[in-house]
């Protein structure tokens, strides 16, 4: 079985993506379950928030943008597989989408057993540091 990927983004956040990395560069998410915000998808230039060893790398969207989850979070959602949508509405405070009248959301699905196995086979995501 092929690895089934931790992170997906539907082709309407892939063209937000694409519209904000031409206006600002080489993005980068974080997907934290902290207050504030709550779990929104945070959208950073990339560089711009500081990926420690709690961060663990779901994988990369749109190309190469990577998307990290804090590892609590992580905890909770490692049986899912996680998917970046985009819906109308005020952004979070500091993501990039923010003055574009969208919203970045998570939606989610769980896994399959044969999923859940075969990526408990390939051992655990890369972390950050």
């Amino acid at each position: 079985m092929n690895l089934p990927p931790r992170i997906l983004a539907t082709l309407e956040a892939e063209a937000l993506i694409a519209r904000l990395t031409a206006r600002h560069g080489p993005l980068m998410f974080h997907q934290s379950g902290g207050c504030c915000d709550g779990s929104a998808p945070m959208c950073f230039p990339r560089g711009e928030f500081k990926v420690g060893g709690q961060d663990v790398l779901l994988g990369h969207v749109a190309g190469d943008v990577p998307v990290w989850i804090g590892a609590a979070q992580f905890e909770y959602w490692r049986h899912t597989q996680i998917t970046i949508d985009v819906v109308p509405g005020r952004g979070a405070g500091m993501s990039l989408e923010s003055p574009e009248g969208m919203r970045f959301i998570v939606r989610s699905r769980v896994f399959t057993d044969e999923e859940v196995e075969a990526l408990a086979a390939a051992g655990e995501p890369l972390r950050g540091g």
